[in-house]
This record gives C-alpha cells, structure tokens and sequence, in this order.
C-alpha cells in the first residue's frame, strides 16, 4: 500500500470511529486555550503561538489538564497560526508553527484522545464581502492544513467564523487537500445571526452540504442561547450538531478578565445541551479544566440525539436560506436575469454594468420570488468572470438563493465555488458529456439540482420517454451521493402553438414525479405559450392545471400581476395557504400597505434619474442604502445636471439615507455587509461631490475630531474601521492610528492632534483592560479629552468603569459622538504616520 492509500485508510478508520464515538454517547471537547496561556504568565500582547513554541511544557500542561478532566477531543493552540494573522508578528514560519503545535497536543493526548487542528480566522473579510480574494484564502488555509496534518492531528476544526464566505474557504481547504472529519462553527449574537448576518439555519445548510462532518457554534454567548440555535438547526440537520460557550458574559476586575457563570452553573447546561440535540459539547471563553469535568460528569449516562436525516430540500444565500416541504405554497422562481431577448442587459452585462441586474433583482424579491435565476449567456462575454460579478453584488443586495444557469460546465463550476451558500444549478441533464462533467462538481460543492429529461440530441415529446430520461439520470446521481431530495425534475414545457398535446404530456410528467417517483418538480412556465396571442392567460391557466398536478415551483416573471394573483388563489384552494394568511394579505382593501406592488417595468426600461416629487421616490438616497457602489456616481450626474446644488444632494438625500441605514442596523434588518456597502458608497458620492462642496464646507462650522485605535495587543480592526468610515461620512475628521496601539502612543498623539474624543476598540477580553491603561494615563497627563470604548467583548458597564461612553456598534458610536462634541467641520482622515511622526 502506498503513502497516499495508507492516509486515506487510517483516515477512513478515524472516521468510523468518530461516527460510532457519535452514536453512543455524548462527545467532550476541551475548554479555554488563551485565558489559561495567561495564567501560566503569557503577556498580554503577545503572540500566543509563538509564546506556546517558547514554552511547550506550559501548553502540554494546559493539553493534559484537559485530558485529565475527560476530553474526547484536545484542540491544537493554532486558533491564529494562518498567515495573515502570524504576520502581524511578524512570524513567516507557519507550516512549522502548526506542525510542532500539533505535535506537542499529541504529546499531551496520548492514545485514548483525539487531536482537533484548530484554524481560526484570518482578520478579514473575503470576496464577495471584503478585499481578500476567496482562492487566497483557501491558499492560507491550506498552508495551514498542512502542517498541522504534519503535526499528526486527528481532525480539523474550523472555528469562531463570523463570515461563511471565509469558513467556506477554510472548509475546502481541508477537503481539497485530504479526507479528515472536519468540524466548523460559527459564532452568533445573542440575536442569533452572526455580525457578517448569518443565521445558524442558513450556516448549516451551506456547511453540511459543502462537506462539514459537524456543524454548529462557539464563543459570543453562554449555553442558554446555544440551546435555542441547537433547536433551530437540529430537524434539518444531517450531521452531529457541535456547541462550545463561553462561561456566561464577561466582565473586568481590577487587572482580570471573569466571566460570570461558576463551573458548577456551566455544567448543569450539559443535559439541556444534549436534550436540545447537541451530539459534541465543550466549553469556550472562560472555561477551565474543572468546567470540562463537571461537564462531563453532567452528561455521564445521557444518550445523545441521533442524526436522522440523510438529505434534506433547502438552498442558502449569506443571509438566507430556503427549504422546500411538500405542503408549501408553490415556490416561485425569478427568471427576469437572463439575458436571452433582453437587448438592455446584454449590452449592460458586456460591458460589465450591474445596474440592471440589481435592479431586476430587487423588482423580483418585491414581486415575490424566493430564488433567483442567473444567466449570463451572451455571445461574446467572459461568462465566468461575469457570473462572479453578479455573485458578488447579490451577495448583498439580496437574501434570496440563487439559481445558476448556464450551458457551460466550466461557468457552473465557477459559480458554485464563489456562490456564499448551497446554490441550485439550472440544469443537469441526460446528454452523456455534460452529465459526466456536472455530476461530480455538483457533488463537491453540494449542489441542488434541476434535471431536466434531454438526452444526447433528443428532446422527448412525451411523458413515457421523460421518464426512463429521468431514471437513467437518477441512477447515475445516486453513484455521487444525492437523493431524491437534491433533485428537482423539470417536466419540460413545449409550447402548445407546435404540439396541442404539449401541456398534457408536461401534465403526466409532474404527477409522476410527484406520485410515483418521489420526487420535487419545476417548469418553464412561459415555454407553453411561445407563438401564441395573448399569452399570459395561457400563462396563468397553465399554472393552475401544474399546481393541481403537484408542481414544486415555477420558472416565471414574478412582475406578472395576473400569474402571481393566480399562484395566490391556487395555493388557497389546494390548502397550502394556512388560513389563506397570503392570500388574504395580497387582496385585502383594509390595509393599503399589504397590497401587491404594480406590475414592475418591462426589462429594459430606464427609470428617472431624480427625487420623483409624487411617488417620493430619490434615486440617490435608494443607492445609499442599497450599496448601489456601481451607480451612485450616474445617479449623482444625473441630479447635478438638473441644476441641482450638490450641498442640497448631501443634505436631502445623502445624509438622511445613511442615517436610515443605521436605524436598518440597529434593527437588525441590515448586516455589517449591507452596512460597509452604504458607507462605501456614501464615501464615493461625497468624494465624487467634493470639488463642489469646498467652498461651503468652508464656511460650516467645524464638526470635530475624533481619534481612533485599537488597543495594544489587539490585531483585530474591522469594527474600527467600520467606524472610521462612518465618521467620515457624517463629517468629522478622523484620526485613525490602526491597530495593536500601545497607551503611550495614543496618549502622545492626543497631546499632537488634540482631538475631540478618543475611541478605542477592543475585540478580546485579554486586551480590553488596555483601554483603562489608556484612560488612566491620559488622566495622569491631564488630557481633557472624552472616551468612547466598543468591540465585541466591551459592555456598558465595563465602558463606566473606566470612565468612558458605550457604543455597541459603529451606528451608535456616530450618535455618541453627536453628543460629545459640538459641531465643526472636515471630512479628511489623519493617518497614523502623520500624527505620530514628531514623537
């Protein structure tokens, strides 16, 4: 037996018995790697990975501490062993960080317990949501993988992910490079979405079907919420379901980091943990040895939730997610983004505008769609290249799924490894080439599927040859994994103007499919009316009979009035509307606001370009807050051609649209991705705007400064970043010093720059009492100057301890600092070099 075959067979026989660990009892993991690093004298500031190869005996001591308390499963101290991450320490050496990490975690592990390779995040947002390419970071987390299979681990997991994007890379990282059992957890707000806006449904839909072994959360809350995402996730999952909390919430005495819930308190969480379906259970922030003990004997004699799903109906967006029962209304499938007849958005997608398509796209969710169709077929075009523009923008400019529709393998292909979520392609067929190249890749990235029943240069005219099409498809997806409840069989609609037996054979199709194979069902609808007059009441009828038959969803114009009214009624009268709730929302004259939308505008149709005074309609404020980047500088154009002033543009359209998105934040409603997008776009209209509004921001009166950092020690900056960008669009001028700030050096460039108000920003208990250091020393310097504090692990009460004003999040820092300092005008940004090169 070769090297290669060796691995895949001990790694095959982890795997069986992890899978029989799983069956029989309750699997425990370690607790707390940092908080105890700190204990055993690791500086704050320090690299800890690099503090773990300088000290191996304190970090084997920690591995058998654990090992001690009856964990099943050890992690390797390589949470920040990436990359990006060891090169804010100037560290280049990460394979042979992860290797002897893993190597001194199975020192300590001995025979009886497994080694997990931890991989954490990098720090920043990946493609479509943030600047690092989405192939990078799959590179990153390979090199990474690497060395930690060097190391021996047993399995990997990936946690702590705020970004699905970026746990998907991690993901594939391992799978691409060897067959390991891989755990992946995401990290949730007490609302239950992460901060990226990811809800634990949607997280585990996209992960398990990518490939994830295990699925589920740690960090950011205590057990009492885990219970309820265990609830949320558990009837659709088809993988054990993984929960690590923190100790409860965390607060600061004196110079420590505690966290409010007892070992005694954290353990009596295990049975509810397991009741609520958790099949893996350890602990996270501010949990210890004996916490792992107590756990442990909390969960003696406790069986666990068996996994019972095998498959399961549902795509995912980043934010969003879909699953199809049999009693659901019918689904309606937006297929306005294609091309084909659409002379607008061909031109548009040829020379790389996505206007239109965020235009459609927002015209089709209002109309009622729950997915979306994408095409991108156009002679002449980069279709790959294009498909991942348009992933790219709609990644936040709409929840819903998307379905990818091309007749090019290699576009599919592209679009399923970029596409944030488990996505639908549009469609498998019988034909032997294409099958034989779709199967395989729908299988990796975990696809559903429409099959549509053409085989090689044959389109069937009727239901019987549809059907051995069908079987003879079915067969072979079976050999890749899928299940009837991964396809969706296309009945193939043929326009009655050629064939009068054309909607009866489609007919006889869905209910076989439905009946007797078992199986959800789609439609072209508009294809039966090809060539005929008057084609929407054919349209409309058509759908009808489909629904009757058993129809899953339809391929339609969500914008047809007459169509969606029909869907409505039908759905009704074949009891897939409780209570007729819809229908009677769609229909009601009570309330103006339930009514539908009119008929959206035809493709291809321009809409003003200005504040439309009957409808209040504003081009630009809807741009803002839609992170409409590509548009705004036309939109802008447009309004200045008008005569309008541009201090006007800001003040009546800008400013309140930004404000909404605030609100829209605070709500819940929008996610740090549609909120970076407004702000970067706000940021582009103002630069766009400047050379016209220099004279009048003269003459304002001055908004303030503000100073912002984030601590010593603390590498991480996005949420600092968000709001610096927030600031400026609001107009203050920022002072931004960046990351791992030492006191002194904030204190120094305050006495510099003399800013209004200092914020500092925190994203780790281990760093946050730097901010009272800060505090401390600029009330030693008797500097005037007030403080604002935030970052995840920051609480109001903490904020008072120190001396300083809360701001939870980039929203409210801007309303923190309305109240702090009184107006003055700028809207330019300090660097750190510049404010700190004279100390």
């Amino acid at each position: 037996m070769n090297g290669k075959k060796k691995i895949k067979a001990m790694l095959k026989e982890k795997i069986l018995l992890l899978d029989g660990a799983l069956g029989t009892k309750i699997m425990i993991l370690d607790g707390a790697m940092g908080t105890e690093l700190q204990k055993r004298g690791m500086p704050a500031g320090e690299c800890p990975e690099r503090w773990c190869l300088n000290n191996p005996e304190a970090v084997c001591d920690i591995h058998r501490s654990y090992v001690e308390a009856g964990a099943d499963v050890i992690y390797t101290a390589t949470f920040g062993a990436n990359r990006l991450k060891l090169g804010e320490y100037d560290m280049t050496n990460v394979r042979e960080t992860n290797r002897e990490l893993a190597r001194l975690a199975k020192r300590a592990a001995g025979n009886d317990v497994l080694v997990a390779g931890d991989m954490g995040p990098t720090g920043q947002f990946v493609e479509p949501f943030g600047p690092l390419a989405f192939e990078d970071t799959v590179d990153i987390y390979k090199e990474q993988v690497q060395g930690l299979m060097e190391g021996g681990v047993d399995l990997f997991v990936i946690e702590t992910m705020i970004d699905i994007q970026e746990a998907r890379a991690a993901l594939l990282a391992v799978k691409e490079t060897a067959p390991y059992f891989t755990i992946v957890t995401m990290s949730y707000e007490k609302e239950g979405r992460t901060l990226n806006g990811t809800d634990p449904l949607t997280a585990l839909v996209t992960l398990q079907s990518l490939g994830a072994d295990a699925v589920g959360c740690n960090c950011s809350t205590g057990p009492d919420a885990m219970v309820d995402f265990l609830k949320i996730m558990k009837p659709y999952a088809k993988v054990p379901l993984v929960v690590k909390p923190n100790a409860g919430i965390p607060r600061i005495e004196g110079s420590r980091t505690v966290f409010d819930m007892s070992p005694d308190d954290f353990a009596s969480y295990g049975p509810k943990l397991a009741a609520a379906g958790a099949n893996i259970i350890g602990g996270c922030c501010g949990t210890t040895p004996e916490f792992i003990r107590l756990l442990k004997k909390s969960l003696a004699g406790v069986k666990p939730m068996q996994v019972v799903r095998k498959s399961i109906s549902a795509v995912s967006s980043a934010w969003g997610h879909k699953i199809f029962k049999k009693e659901d209304p019918l689904t309606i499938l937006g297929e306005r983004l294609n091309p084909t007849g659409k002379k607008r958005l061909q031109q548009e997608l040829l020379d790389g505008n996505m206007s239109l398509v965020r235009q459609m796209a927002k015209e089709q969710e209002q109309g009622g769609a729950e997915l979306l169709d994408v095409n991108v077929g156009v002679p002449g075009i980069d279709e790959v290249k294009t498909i991942k523009e348009i992933i790219r923008l709609l990644a936040t400019a709409s929840k819903l799924p998307l379905v990818i529709d091309s007749s090019k393998v290699e576009t599919i292909e592209a679009a399923l490894r970029f596409y944030p979520g488990r996505a639908f392609i549009n469609s498998i067929t019988g034909e032997t080439d294409k099958l034989k190249r779709l199967l395989p890749v729908a299988a990796k990235y975990g696809a559903m599927f429409i099959l549509l029943p053409l085989a090689d240069g044959e389109i069937p005219e009727t239901s019987d040859r549809r059907k051995e099409i069908i079987r003879a498809v079915f067969r072979k997806a079976r050999l890749y994994g899928f299940t009837k409840e991964d396809v969706v069989v296309d009945a193939l609609v043929m326009t009655v103007a050629s064939n009068p037996q054309a909607a009866v054979e489609t007919i006889k199709t869905i209910k076989w499919s439905t009946e007797r194979f078992g199986c959800m069902t789609s439609i072209g609808l508009s294809n039966v009316s090809f060539g005929m007059p008057e084609r929407e009441w054919l349209n409309a009828a058509f759908l009808s009979m489909t629904q009757a038959a058993g129809l899953t969803m339809a391929i339609a114009n969500p914008g047809s009035e007459k169509l969606i009214h029909m869907k409505s009624a039908g759905d009704v009268l074949l009891n897939k509307d409780k209570d007729a709730a819809a229908y009677i929302a769609r229909f009601s004259a009570m309330t103006a606001e339930v009514k539908p939308e009119k008929t959206m505008q035809k493709s291809g149709e321009t809409s003003p370009l200005h504040i439309d005074k009957t409808s209040g309609r504003d081009d630009v404020r809807d741009a803002v807050i839609e992170g409409n980047r590509e548009g705004i500088v036309g939109l802008l154009e447009a309004r200045l051609a008008t005569g309008e002033e541009a201090a006007n543009i800001v003040d009546d359209s800008m400013i309140p649209a930004i404000m909404h998105v605030g609100e829209l934040f605070e709500k819940k409603i929008f996610y740090l991705p549609q909120l970076i997008a407004s702000a970067e776009t706000m940021k582009k209209a103002l630069s766009h705007l400047e050379p016209r509004l220099k004279n009048i921001q003269a003459a304002r009166a001055a908004k303030g400064s503000v100073m912002m950092a984030t601590v010593k020690g603390d590498i991480h900056d996005i949420g600092k970043n968000i709001i610096v960008l927030l600031l400026q669009n609001q107009g203050y001028q920022v002072i931004d010093l960046g990351k791992d700030v030492t006191a002194d050096m904030i204190v120094n460039a305050m006495k510099t720059s003399d800013p209004d108000v200092v914020g500092l920003s925190a994203l780790m208990t281990t760093t946050m009492v730097q901010m009272k250091e800060v505090i401390e020393l600029a009330a030693k310097e008797r500097l005037p100057q007030k403080f604002m504090v935030g970052g995840a692990v920051v609480t109001e009460a903490y904020a008072r301890s120190i001396g300083a004003s809360y701001a939870k999040d980039g929203v409210e820092a801007v309303k923190v600092v309305e109240k702090l300092i009184k107006p003055k005008t700028s809207n330019s940004v300090i660097s750190r070099s510049e404010a700190t090169r004279n100390l």
